[in-house]
């Protein structure tokens, strides 16, 4: 049985028990439901997290360890010769038995006695089913191959098996607890609670398991190349050394990269602030509420558009206009038609990283307008102020640390960003001023420096992850200091 097959029907089990629950809560109350301690939809909620919960948690670790078991019982049963010449060799043996196994659940039974008979070639049978084989298949590998797939199948139906009862089981257990004064609800509520828990907590431990994967390769990294050569040098040329060499060569500099993203995130924020910012203070002021229902979810849409899609828009819209233009205008001036903006430049990317952050801006900063309590805008035109006056003297001022706030947030995000920069900005590493000029960032590097089938063996590749560990320290510091200005300044106005 499928484990989408067994899922669906403990789900119909969970289904049954709960509808079994109910009713019978209903019958132990005689009618009267003021007699129960909780609600119907309690009990059955209760029956139904004991006939699904025990048996899911079972299939999970089932599905864990089984293969475990069974990579280890047929990996103990290949011949000694082959065990004898290390673990690689063993692991690859493995892999070719699964591949094998894997073949024979396509072949029919005469082709597979065929093969057991050695009367036909089993790299050619399987190659005919979509399955290739690195070798031409040891005679061993049959027998291994047939192991694995009898012992999967025997785990495949125990495990249904087992897991059923156990659903069932649980719900009859839970069946059999429910009367009028049982507390339902207090263990329903306790399951719920728990569920919260493992889920805030699977977010957690995945957020110290990436930084600490991150650290590791980082310090293995910083092994091989000094860090304050890493941090402080100002070339980035991280040459792939030729095989054997030891992969030593080429030079590591952070600061041209450190240039690109923060000069490219300063020119998006140039352009995203002041539009963003202008267009939440006419939706949250002046705008009417029929236009503001329609103009703030249709700004809002640009949040939603892949990054990607900008990159190209960048790619084939926002660079050639922004070099032909320069073309012209330089004609105009000095008759030399020679553009002065490259189509992969600074400026491209910034201003169309920019429209990407409107809406986070817009967003953000109509949220934290709208918070402003309402007895500041009646008191300041109560004395006579326009509505332009108690923007400036009054909404904003009482805004400011949110719209701060925002205003970092959404930095981190722009410091973040790679598929534009890929594409509008270019992967040349420099350090220059000149924003009609093509820099790169962090990301983009972090991308070209794992692109490819590379080991992480030399300082070339583990690179990528002090870049990585560096991004996310600047990342964190942008978000944790805009946490700390909301939370500092938030309650002087509420």
């Amino acid at each position: 049985m499928s484990t989408s097959l067994l899922l669906l029907i403990i789900a119909l089990i969970g289904f049954i028990a709960f509808l079994a629950g109910r009713a019978r809560s209903f019958a132990r109350s005689g009618g009267k439901l003021a007699s129960l301690h909780s609600l119907p939809g309690y009990h059955g909620s209760y029956v139904a997290i004991w006939a699904m919960l025990p048996a899911l948690l079972l299939l999970a670790v089932w599905l864990i360890a089984a293969p475990i078991y069974i990579d280890y019982t047929v990996r103990s049963s290949l011949p000694e010769p082959v065990q004898n010449q290390g673990a690689a060799t063993v692991q690859l043996a493995l892999g070719q038995v699964k591949s094998v196994a894997a073949g024979f659940e396509r072949l029919s039974a005469d082709e597979l006695a065929a093969i057991e008979n050695r009367s036909t070639n089993m790299r050619e049978v399987l190659a005919s089913k979509g399955v290739a084989l690195a070798g031409e298949g040891e005679p061993y590998m049959v027998q291994s191959a047939q192991q694995f797939n009898a012992m999967r199948q025997y785990s495949r139906w125990l495990m249904s098996a087992v897991v059923l009862l156990v659903s069932v089981a649980g719900g009859l257990y839970a069946i059999r607890n429910i009367d009028v004064r049982f507390r339902a609800r207090n263990r329903v509520e306790r399951v719920m609670l728990g569920s919260l828990i493992v889920a805030s907590s699977i977010a957690i431990l995945t957020t110290v398991g990436i930084v600490a994967s991150m650290l590791s390769e980082a310090g293995r990294f910083f092994t091989m190349v000094s860090p304050f050569e890493f941090f402080f040098g100002t070339v980035w040329d991280p040459r792939f050394a030729a095989a054997g060499s030891g992969g030593a060569s080429g030079q590591f500099g952070l600061l041209p990269l450190l240039a690109g993203t923060l000069y490219i995130a300063f020119v998006a924020m140039l352009f995203a602030v002041p539009i963003g910012l202008f267009a939440a203070i006419y939706m949250a002021e002046y705008a009417s509420p029929r236009l503001r229902s329609t103009a703030k979810p249709l700004l809002e849409v640009l949040a939603g558009i892949p990054t990607i899609v900008y990159g190209f828009f960048a790619l084939v819209t926002v660079g050639p206009f922004l070099r032909d233009i320069s073309a012209q205008l330089n004609g105009l001036v000095t008759g030399n038609y020679q553009n002065f903006i490259q189509a992969q430049s600074v400026i491209t990317a910034g201003i169309v990283m920019g429209i990407m952050l409107i809406p986070f801006v817009s967003s953000l900063s109509d949220d934290i307008i709208t918070q402003v309590p309402r007895a500041l805008r009646d008191g300041s035109l109560g004395l006579g102020a326009t509505r332009s006056e108690t923007v400036k003297k009054v909404i904003l001022p009482a805004a400011l640390p949110g719209i701060v706030g925002a205003l970092l947030l959404t930095a981190s995000r722009a410091v973040g960003e790679t598929m534009i920069v890929v594409l509008a900005a270019g992967v040349a590493a420099r350090m220059q001023l000149n924003p009609l000029e093509p820099m790169t960032t962090v990301t983009v590097k972090i991308v070209n420096q794992l692109t490819g089938d590379l080991e992480f063996t030399s300082p070339q590749t583990l690179v990528a992850f002090a870049l990585g560990i560096t991004l996310f320290v600047i990342t964190l510091g942008l978000n944790i200091y805009a946490l700390y200005i909301v939370r500092k300044y938030r309650e002087q106005y509420e």
